[in-house]
């Protein structure tokens, strides 16, 4: 077993170990199904999922479904709360619809970009490796269980209150933030299918205010998700509130901007025009274009 081999295996188990310390204290305070706490249930679906799927995708050394999977995981998860608590209440009705609103969006839409591609890079090195590849669908069992662990925390408790002040806020921001990733995919998709743009990178629309608008739309709406949560929580469920932060730190640190921008810096870092329009605009936060 090579050396990142040997770390994949680290990787994996780290996940778990972290995925089952958030369930723990998640699971303070959840309802039960079929005698285990149904915040526990979720999480271990969450991973389960994930390795099911594995399982073929090995064989195949294919990810077309890797994105799909991630996806479906977020629905069934949320589908099983509202059915096991007989429809929930208005929280959770909430949650569970803007929840399943963002997942069939973000997973229609990255499988078919896969699927368009014919495949997706950030699998090459490792789609041949067991552990490697394994350890890529157990992070995503994390990353579904993490991001969604505020939601599901609130969904799964027992205490109930009527939508505050609070919840109202994170409505509006998940709604915001929604429709920032939502137009700035849908900008990015429309320039890359034009034959004129290709081997350019966008510079209009919301990418002409930020270089990644669309990863900042999706830390606003899981911050959203997460205020609309928090009227509920009490005790060790707030170590859910790790969700937003999750997400933010993901994106920000690990797989999401310093990913692209070292491909760009690889692809265009030559290019007077890239170099203009990266000291011109934003990293993350939209904001105006600087002057030159």
């Amino acid at each position: 077993m090579s050396k990142a081999e040997r770390q994949a295996v680290i990787g994996s188990l780290a996940a778990v170990l972290i995925g089952a310390g958030v369930a723990w204290a998640g699971s303070r305070g959840s309802v039960d199904l079929a005698g285990l706490p149904l915040f526990a249930v979720c999480a271990g679906l969450a991973f389960v999922v994930q390795w099911l799927v594995f399982v073929p995708s090995f064989l195949a050394r294919s990810e077309h479904f890797f994105d799909l999977t991630g996806s479906l995981t977020y629905l069934t998860l949320v589908a099983l709360v509202v059915v096991a608590s007989d429809g929930g209440d208005a929280r959770t009705r909430v949650l569970a619809v803007l929840v399943a609103i963002w997942a069939l969006r973000l997973g229609t839409f990255l499988f078919l970009r896969v699927r368009s591609a014919g495949h997706d890079t950030r699998f090459d090195a490792i789609e041949q490796s067991f552990p490697r590849f394994l350890m890529a669908w157990t992070l995503q069992g994390l990353w579904v269980f993490l991001t969604l662990s505020a939601a599901l925390a609130a969904m799964t408790g027992a205490h109930r209150e009527p939508l505050g002040l609070l919840a109202w806020v994170g409505i509006w921001t998940w709604l915001a933030g929604f429709a920032v990733e939502a137009v700035a995919d849908a900008q990015k998709r429309r320039f890359r299918r034009d034959p004129a743009n290709e081997g350019r990178f966008i510079t209009s629309g919301l990418w002409a205010w930020s270089r990644h608008p669309n990863y900042f739309g999706e830390i606003v709406l899981w911050i959203g998700i997460a205020l609309i949560a928090s009227e509920v929580l009490s005790g060790w469920q707030w170590v859910t509130m790790v969700s937003p932060l999750f997400v933010i730190l993901l994106l920000t640190r690990i797989s999401g901007v310093p990913l692209l921008e070292a491909q760009a810096k690889r692809r265009w870092g030559d290019d007077p025009e890239y170099r203009a329009w990266r000291a011109r605009t934003a990293t993350l936060v939209p904001r105006p274009p600087r002057d030159p």
